[in-house]
């Protein structure tokens, strides 16, 4: 998307809905995330795994707008 002009990544940017998903990011509103085990969750604290378990460490829409201010800033990466 870095080809893109800055008021398409501020629209666009952050967010690539794959097939069957919705056009417009969705707002996640759970603050914790269901897991089989606790060895899941202790994993994905350890960063053995990614993804979510708490809102306030990470969710996919704060993901998504750190996502998107790194692009808007041509960077590699950026965290909220």
């Amino acid at each position: 998307m870095e080809n893109y002009h800055i008021n398409t990544i501020c629209v666009q940017g952050g967010y690539e809905p794959k097939n069957g998903e919705p056009r417009v990011l969705p707002i996640v509103q759970s603050t914790t995330y269901k897991y089989e085990s606790s060895k899941q969750m202790g994993d994905l604290f350890d960063l053995k795994e990614s993804g979510y378990f708490y809102t306030r460490l990470a969710n996919p829409t704060n993901d998504a707008v750190a996502d998107k201010i790194c692009k808007l800033e041509g960077g590699v990466a950026a965290i909220l």
